[in-house]
C-alpha cells in the first residue's frame, strides 16, 4: 500500500517514516525543503521525496490526490479551509485512510480530568480553534459520507534535536541552563499547572497503530501523549535532580511572575500552556489501537536534556 506523508521530514516524520517503511509500506514524503530528518535511518533510502509547498501551491490538495495514495498522513495542516480542500480532493481517489495531525491545544480549559479526546472542546486561540474545527468537520464527513478519517492529537512533542517546553511553560532554554547551574528559578503561581510531554517516537507509534487498526480508528480522536502529565513543580524538581543540583524553586503570583520574566513572548507561551493545564486520557488509544507509550514524561525530558548537552545547548561545568 502507498502512504503519502505530508510534512514528513519534521520531528514526528523523522520517526514515523522509517516505521512505515519497515512495516512494508511504499512511502512518499511531501515537504517544502530538503532538511534532513532528526534521526538517521537507512529506511530513508527507500522513500520517495516530493518538493511541494502547501502555502505556495494553489492546487496543493489536488496534487496530493493525483498521487493516488491509499493512506494520507497530514502532519502540517493548520486550517479548516485546508482540511476542506483536502477532503474534497481525496473523495475522488482510492483513499482508504486519512490521518489528521491535530493537537491537545484543540482543548481549552479543562472541566474534568483526564480529558477525553472525543469530548466537547473550547480552544483558546486560533491555532486550537482551527484544529478543532477541522476535527469536527472530519467527523461529520465520516459520519455522513463515510470519509475514512482519524484524528491524532499530540502533546508537547519532545526528543533529540527539538526545543522542548521548559518547567516555566515556555521555550526559553536559558531556564535549563539556570537549573544546571543550580540557580534559583521562579515558577508562576504555585507551580501546580501541568504539561504533557510526549516523545516524537511515541507519536509516530500512534500513527502507525491507527493505520494497522484502521477499522477501530476510523471516526476517532486520540491523544498522543505519555501515560502521565507533570506539574511545573514536579518538572522543575526532576530537572534539578537530573543535573545533580538541590531544587532551588520559588513561586510568584502571576502578575509578579510576569514582571520577573519580562519577555513578552515567554509570558505569552507560558500563559497558553498553563491555561490549558491538562491531563489527557489515552484510554481509548490503548483499548482500540493498542497504543503503549514507550517513554514516561520524565524519560522524555531527560533524553531531551542529554541531547541538549550533546549539542551544547546547555554547558556543564
Amino acid at each position: 500500500m502507498k502512504v503519502i506523508v505530508i510534512g514528513g521530514q519534521g520531528h514526528i516524520g523523522s520517526y514515523l517514516v522509517p516505521k512505515l517503511v519497515k512495516t512494508g509500506y511504499e512511502v512518499t514524503v511531501i515537504s517544502r525543503g530538503k532538511s534532513r530528518p532528526y534521526v538517521e535511518d537507512n529506511a530513508w533510502n527507500k522513500v520517495e521525496h516530493l518538493l511541494l509547498d502547501r502555502d505556495q501551491e494553489e492546487k496543493f490538495a489536488h496534487k496530493v490526490a493525483s498521487l493516488n495514495g491509499d493512506i494520507i498522513i497530514d502532519l502540517i495542516n493548520f486550517s479548516l479551509n485546508e482540511t476542506e480542500k483536502m477532503v474534497q480532493a481525496l473523495k475522488e481517489t482510492k483513499l482508504s485512510h486519512y490521518l489528521f495531525c491535530s493537537s491537545i491545544w484543540a482543548h481549552g480549559r479543562a472541566e474534568m480530568l483526564p480529558a477525553d479526546p472525543n469530548s466537547l472542546k473550547h480552544p483558546l486561540d486560533d491555532y486550537g480553534i482551527q484544529k478543532y474545527e477541522s476535527e469536527k468537520y472530519l467527523k461529520e464527513e465520516y459520519l455522513n459520507n463515510g470519509f475514512p478519517a482519524t484524528v491524532i492529537m499530540p502533546g508537547q512533542i519532545s526528543g533529540p534535536g527539538w526545543t522542548i517546553i521548559n518547567p516555566l511553560g515556555n521555550l526559553n532554554n536559558n531556564v535549563f541552563q539556570q537549573i544546571a547551574d543550580g540557580e534559583e528559578i521562579c515558577l508562576p503561581n504555585l507551580g501546580m499547572e501541568t504539561l504533557h510531554h510526549v516523545h516524537a517516537n511515541d507519536v509516530a507509534q500512534m500513527f502507525v497503530n491507527a493505520i494497522t487498526h484502521r477499522n477501530q480508528a476510523l471516526g476517532e480522536s486520540f491523544h498522543a501523549v505519555a501515560e502521565e502529565s507533570m506539574t511545573l513543580y514536579g518538572y522543575a524538581t526532576r530537572m534539578f535532580q537530573f543535573f545533580g543540583q538541590e531544587p532551588n524553586i520559588k513561586f510568584l503570583p502571576w502578575e509578579k511572575w510576569c514582571e520577573y520574566v519580562k519577555n513578552e513572548d515567554d509570558i505569552d507561551k507560558t500563559y497558553y500552556h498553563i491555561a490549558r493545564s491538562g491531563q489527557y486520557s489515552i484510554d481509548n488509544a490503548k483499548k482500540l489501537i493498542d497504543y503503549s507509550p514507550k517513554y514516561s514524561t520524565q524519560e522524555v525530558v531527560e533524553e531531551s536534556m542529554k541531547n541538549y548537552i550533546e549539542r551544547n545547548v546547555i554547558t556543564i561545568e
